[in-house]
Order: structure tokens, then sequence, then C-alpha cells
């Protein structure tokens, strides 16, 4: 019996710091997400840029000793490592994202070229494509990925760094896309789509979130999938066919940072292993989860833990 390659799947877009009040962290969506994904058993590559700085040069040292290749990182020779100074909200966090960075000229490449053409997955933001460089070589990428390719749109509405037409295009490359409950009604208010009013609360109601996701998968044709992360209560995941909602899982929040990018790594890697929706709506929501109960988006895996988690998706 010969075993089977893993599943090659990449994380495009920021690497970058995220500066807290108590020290800076490695993070960025994609290389959140690109690490996940590693850590469930894919190839999972990094296509990212930093600066030729001691920021730069620590954080591919902090990605070495994890199960992700960061050898097609690109080094920059102007600009510098991106960083984000993240403080607390009633324990969300509120960023100030500074620009430029060197994730802001992501440099297609033959290589970069190659690993999208054989990708099984690839996952991408809006935030990434806040510059008209990366923004092309992003597209470019996605565009060049095979038909069987999963190409997964993770909205990240970070203010001022996005414009309807980012995910407009965004959206006619992907096959799934992933957002918050409250960037549903953001993201149809962009396209100038009805639908997805938030309640008196600030919170969408589940019908709400269909319907809107529904508008979506209608406007393009590429969509199979679109996945609503609602924090402590769970997420939504809708189809052309069907929708299934996840209560999720009460966990003691450490920080929310990168739990719902360990949510698109898990949906990924599930989706590649063909699994329903209800499995993947376990998934996403085990390890974001478990990520939340953790300081930082690369916490430390044990094997027991990866283990009890896996069980529990899969029993």
């Amino acid at each position: 019996m010969t075993l089977k390659e893993p599943h090659l799947i990449l994380g495009l877009g920021e690497l970058l710091w995220d500066v807290l009040p108590e020290g800076a962290r490695l993070g960025g969506a994609p290389a959140n997400f690109t690490v996940m994904a590693g850590r469930l058993g894919n190839h999972a590559v990094l296509l990212s840029r930093i600066g030729r700085d001691d920021l730069g040069r620590q954080a591919i040292a902090q990605l070495d000793p994890l199960p992700v290749d960061a050898s097609f990182v690109e080094t920059d020779p102007v600009h510098q490592t991106g960083k984000v100074t993240v403080h607390f909200d009633n324990g969300q966090p509120r960023y100030t994202i500074h620009h430029p960075a060197a994730w802001d000229f992501l440099e297609l490449s033959d290589e970069w070229v190659r690993l999208a053409e054989r990708a099984d997955a690839m996952c991408f933001g809006s935030l990434a494509q806040r510059s008209l460089e990366s923004r092309q070589t992003i597209q470019t990428l996605a565009a060049q990925a095979s038909s069987r390719s999963i190409r997964i749109f993770d909205v990240n509405l970070r203010a001022p760094f996005y414009s309807s037409e980012v995910i407009q295009e965004s959206l006619e490359l992907a096959t799934v896309m992933k957002m918050n409950d409250a960037e549903v009604p953001q993201v149809l208010a962009l396209l100038g789509l009805p639908g997805g009013e938030a309640t008196a609360d600030g919170n969408v109601a589940t019908e709400l979130l269909r319907a809107g996701a529904e508008r979506l998968l209608n406007e393009f044709p590429t969509l199979a999938l679109v996945a609503v992360t609602c924090g402590a209560h769970g997420s939504l995941l809708v189809t052309r066919t069907e929708w299934h909602r996840h209560p999720g899982h009460p966990v003691q929040v450490t920080d929310t940072i990168g739990a719902g990018d360990a949510f698109t790594a898990a949906l990924t890697h599930y989706l590649l292993r063909g699994a329903g929706l209800a499995v993947l709506n376990e998934a996403g929501n085990r390890w974001g989860g478990w990520i939340a109960s953790q300081s930082g988006a690369m916490p430390p895996l044990p094997d027991s833990v990866r283990t009890e988690i896996e069980a529990a998706i899969e029993p």
C-alpha cells in the first residue's frame, strides 16, 4: 500500500508581527492559517514577503520549527517586515496596521505560479490586497489554480484597507468564502446586495445570515460554500443545496487572535477529505475554540491535544 502524498495548501498574503501590550507575536491571517494547515498534516506553504531586517529574520526563525514551509517567502530589500499594533476592547482585538510593509509588494515568480498550479487548496484574504502589487499577484495566483483546487477567500475587513472592487474580484475567483457574522451585512452592502441587516443588539439572526450567504452563492457562480463564523455562538455553513448551523463549544477564552484562521484551516483540511457540513463545522469550531483558549495564534500543540480534538471531530 502506497502512502498518499499530503495535500498541498498555500497561504497567500501577510506575514507580520502583532505588537500586543505584553509583547510581539508572529501572525497575519495567511500565516496563522498556514501553520494550522501544516499542523493538521498537510504540506502547507506560506507565500509572503518580509523585510531584510531583524523582524524578518526573527519571523523565519520562529516559523522554522513549525510544520510550515516558509522556503518560498520573499525578502524585500527596501520595505520593512509588517507590524500591527493590537489593543483589546472588551476582549476583542482592535488593530492599527502599519503601512507600507514588505507584504504590500508580493512579487509574482515562476516558483509561486508553479505552486499555484499544483495546489490542492489556497487561502487568500482582502487585507493583503490593499496594495496594487500584492493584489495583482494574489489574483494571478488564484486564477492559475486548477479547476479542482479549493480557493478560499477569507474576508478580513480592516478599515480603511478594503473596497468593493477587491471583494468583487476575489469572489469571482473563489470557490469558498469565509467571513464573520459582523462582516456579512458589510459585504452585502459593498456589493450592492440586499439583506443581512443587523438587529438592535448588533447581532445578525441565522435566517438573515443564511439569506445573505444564499445571495452571494447566486451572485458568484464559482462559489460552492459560504462559511460564517459567529464567535462564541459557533458558525453557519451554506451551499447551494443545504446548510448547517453549529452552536459552538464553550471555552475559556484567552484571546481570539488566530481563532478564525484556525477555523478556516480546519474547514479546508476536512473539505479536501470530502467531509460533510456537520463535520466541517465541528472541525472548525473545535480548532478555532482551542486557539481562542490559548495565548496567541501559534501556541504549542501537544500530541495529546491533537489526538483528543481529532477524536472529537470524527469519533
